[in-house]
């Protein structure tokens, strides 16, 4: 199984008052889509999706669990100290996952309020463990997808900020129920070694080598 990513950006901000006069802060919109080829090439049957999603509303949305943090972390578990928000909705409409979610008072909830009243456009982006199966050249996702979390981020899919990843990169796989790591070593070296005028060249080819494996 891999870590499997994806961003979306139509998401926009809401800011509502409760009844003691205290505004909450929330983002809202499409959280994940199916049945169409996205960004990264793939594509979410939309009955895997609808059933991970009760799956998911049941086991954490329903029970305050439902946690992300603010960027992607390097792998598909939860840390408490970068919890940002908490999805209090998330449903089906179509082929789309439509979300809402709560900006908490933490520190980096504090943070994505902050960029939202300074006017930054973010967006959220999908983190979860599954297979990939490739048919006509688009990667499907399989039935055992699960998802971890939503998280807020700005723009994840840029080849400067794969270069930048990819130092510390690492593929997520699953064996015998525990979440290993493999360090991507070939393409770190190849980062490594390149010249300031290679740099930028060989990143964006590695980004697509990146891409056309996941």
């Amino acid at each position: 199984m891999k870590l499997i990513t994806e961003m979306t950006e139509s998401v926009h901000y809401l800011i509502e008052e409760d009844s003691e006069g205290k505004k909450n802060y929330f983002i809202h919109g499409v959280f994940m889509q199916a049945e169409q080829k996205n960004r990264n090439g793939r594509i979410y049957p939309l009955g895997i999706l609808e059933n991970e999603i009760g799956r998911y509303n049941k086991n954490f949305v329903t029970k305050n669990r439902a946690m992300g943090e603010l960027n992607h972390p390097q792998g598909p578990t939860v840390n408490l100290d970068r919890v940002s928000h908490m999805i209090k909705d998330l449903k089906v409409e179509g082929n789309d996952i439509i979300g809402k979610a709560k900006l908490l008072d933490t520190p980096m909830g504090n943070i994505a309020k902050n960029l939202v009243t300074e006017g930054a456009q973010l967006g959220v982006s999908s983190r979860g463990m599954g297979s990939l199966e490739e048919k006509g050249g688009v990667n499907y996702v399989k039935d055992d997808f699960m998802l971890s979390a939503v998280d807020i981020v700005a723009d994840p899919s840029a080849p400067g900020a794969f270069v930048n990843g990819i130092m510390e990169g690492k593929e997520w796989v699953w064996d015998n129920g525990t979440i290993k790591e493999k360090v991507i070593d070939g393409y770190r070296d190849i980062i490594q070694k390149a010249s300031i005028k290679e740099l930028e060249e060989k990143s964006l080819f590695l980004w697509k080598d990146f891409l056309s494996k996941i």
